[in-house]
This record gives structure tokens, C-alpha cells and sequence, in this order.
């Protein structure tokens, strides 16, 4: 799929029910204006634009939303490529070319600061436009098949590096941002958040990948394994098979209107019921609403952002060598997960499928 912006028709439709949510916000708030700065609001707002040049880099692009219109503020340097190539139709925009030395948005008398509307944009971002899950859905079918296509192809001796090579090239080739890809073989899954090394994978590894394409970003973890098992391989296998009923916890508490601090405190729980230390949770973050930001926002506990219906989820529990993710929905029929690509082996926890170890057969048996 191209990077290039959707469709017209979708851009119109989409961006008239965000106006719409936005305008409630001022509205609320009793101001004139909303400024949005960053990269998850902006390309939120303009229907998955991409507002980066640099991926380390700040937004090339603001919005400044008032009810008698809006105003996309650019750098005159990056204008025509934007509106060429990213934007569609926008007539409905008035375009402020900016000169690259100076600030995006000037003061705006009157206006919200996107930072003190962070938890009225999350609850107008999070339920999501049919033109922007389908995007989704096409995002994380993609995502899923670049992890599957990285561990069909891996070695127990090829290094995390390439790996993590593979899979970045793998996404970029289908115009995702390579936002993480973590790879860690067997002597470094002690680590959470492996940044790959040139370490061999060994007989077994894990492969995360955080991917964004039309400002969506979607989140998947895998494990692989190369035979002969060994020992030790039984006790991996039941903490992984006991993750995903820690996972199972946190999905059947998302449902449309709990709090996410209650949805957190039910997966928490859940490590003590599942053979777990009952502190885990603490020695990494579980994951939270995703859709424009890889977390929107990242649960933590007592916080009050509530479940909305056609909402995206990442949860992440893990514990020492297990760990589970996958995107996922919350449909009107309950969990959907997005990341799925039929390759990959699953079993069925709570009702659905989740994804267990991918089994190769190493150097002895090939």
C-alpha cells in the first residue's frame, strides 16, 4: 500500500466528524481556538498525512482549529510536497506557508495549547472512523505478515541485527515507519525492551515491531523457536501459555465504558491468579489504547480515560521470558485482534486466537 494520502471522499467524511468532535471540545472549554502541535494530533486531524521528515524530528505541520475554520500552518520548504503528496482535497484548509526559521503558530489569543486538551483529544481520538479502521485493519494484517516473513527466514546463528534489518526493510518496503523493532535471542531475553545487537539469535527469539503508516500505528510481538528443544523448553512453554490468560484478563475488562485504570487493575491482578509474581506488573508497562500514538495512553493505575467502542488496544504483559501483544479492537461484538496473519500458529484462550511460539527446525534437524 502507498504511503500517498487515502482518497478524497474518505479525507472529506473523515475530517468533517473530527472538526465535529473538536468544535465540541472548544465548545466545552469555552475557547476560540485549539492549537495541535504534535505528530499523533496533526496527522490524527489530516487523515494519517504524514507530518515528519525526520522520524527523531518535530512536526512539519500544525493545525490551528476555530469554528469559522481551519488553518494548516507548514514550512514553506515542505508545502507543495505536503499538498502534493500527503493532504488530498483541501479546499476545506486555509494554508499559512511558513518560512522554516520561524515558529509554526504564533501565539493564538484566546486558543487551547494541545497540551491542555491532551485528555479531551484522546477521547476524540479514540473511537475510530470506518475509513480510518480500514486502514488500520490493512496496517496490522501487514504488520503481522512482515513478523511472520522475519521468522520463517531467521537462523538460530544470524545475528538480532539482521533480523531487525529484515523486519525494518520488510515495513519500510510497504510504506510503514519502522518506529521499533526489537529483536532479542536467547542470551538477551532477559531484556524487556531488547534493542538488537549483533548477538546470534540462538535457539530462541523474540521479534517486536511497532509500525506506522497514515499516522496509525499498530503493535505486535512474536516468539520464535528452533528445535531440538531444550532444557528448560517445558517451564518457557507454560509461562507463555499462562501470559495469555494475564493478556485474556486486561481484554475482557476492555469493554465500551469501564475506566482504563479499572481495565489495568484487572490485568495487574491477574499475574498473581496466573502462577505469577504479584508485582510484575510493575517491572514494565502493560500496554494501552493505541491508534496515532503507539500508546493513547499508556494504562497506568487510577487512570480515568474511558473505554470507547471502535477503539484500538495494545496490551503487553510480560514476565521473565514471556511476553504477548498484538493490536486489537474493541467491536461492537467484543475483541477483535487486528495483527493476525493465518501462518502463524495460535491457540484459543477465552474464546480467541492468540499466537503461541513459531517452531523451526534447527541446525541438527535440517
Amino acid at each position: 500500500m502507498s504511503g500517498l494520502a487515502p482518497a478524497a471522499s474518505a479525507l472529506g467524511i473523515d475530517r468533517a466528524a473530527k472538526r465535529a468532535r473538536v468544535l465540541g471540545l472548544l465548545e466545552r472549554r469555552g475557547a476560540s481556538a485549539l492549537v495541535l502541535r504534535s505528530h499523533t494530533a496533526v496527522s490524527w486531524y489530516l487523515d494519517g498525512a504524514r507530518t515528519h521528515v525526520s522520524l527523531a524530528g518535530d512536526p512539519i505541520a500544525a493545525i490551528v482549529v476555530r469554528p469559522g475554520g481551519d488553518a494548516l500552518h507548514v514550512f514553506a520548504n515542505e508545502a507543495e510536497r505536503m499538498l502534493a503528496e500527503e493532504l488530498g482535497d483541501v479546499s476545506d484548509l486555509e494554508v499559512v506557508r511558513v518560512p522554516w526559521h520561524e515558529p509554526l503558530v504564533a501565539p493564538v489569543e484566546g486558543a487551547l495549547d494541545e497540551p491542555d486538551a491532551a485528555v479531551d483529544l484522546r477521547a476524540a481520538r479514540a473511537s475510530l472512523l470506518p475509513a480510518e479502521l480500514a486502514r488500520l485493519r490493512a496496517l496490522c494484517r501487514d504488520v503481522a505478515e512482515v513478523l511472520t516473513d522475519a521468522a520463517l527466514a531467521a537462523s538460530p546463528e544470524e545475528p538480532e541485527t539482521a533480523v531487525a534489518g529484515r523486519l525494518a526493510g520488510d515495513l519500510a518496503a510497504r510504506g510503514i515507519d519502522p518506529l521499533v523493532t526489537l529483536v532479542a535471542g536467547r542470551s538477551r531475553l532477559a531484556h524487556r525492551h531488547p534493542l538488537p545487537t549483533g548477538s546470534a539469535l540462538g535457539d530462541r527469539a523474540m521479534l517486536v515491531v511497532c509500525g506506522r503508516r497514515h499516522g496509525l500505528i499498530a503493535n505486535a510481538t512474536r516468539w520464535l523457536r528452533f528445535s531440538p528443544a531444550r532444557a528448560g523448553a517445558a517451564a518457557e512453554a507454560d509461562a507463555a501459555r499462562r501470559i495469555l490468560d494475564v493478556e485474556a484478563a486486561f481484554l475482557d475488562a476492555a469493554v465500551p465504558g469501564a475506566e482504563l485504570g479499572d481495565v489495568f487493575a484487572a490485568g495487574a491482578a491477574a499475574y498473581a491468579s496466573h502462577g505469577f509474581d504479584p508485582h510484575e506488573w510493575t517491572r514494565h508497562h502493560q500496554g494501552g489504547a493505541a491508534g496515532y500514538a503507539g500508546r493513547d495512553p499508556r494504562a497506568v493505575p487510577g487512570i480515568d480515560d474511558v473505554v470507547q467502542l471502535g477503539q484500538a488496544f495494545a496490551w503487553n504483559p510480560t514476565a521473565p521470558g514471556a511476553k504477548v501483544e498484538d493490536t486489537v479492537l474493541v467491536a461492537p461484538d467484543g475483541i477483535e485482534v487486528l495483527t493476525v496473519d493465518p501462518r502463524w500458529p495460535t491457540i484459543r484462550v477465552a474464546g480467541r486466537e492468540r499466537p503461541v511460539e513459531l517452531e523451526r527446525p534447527g541446525p541438527a534437524s535440517r
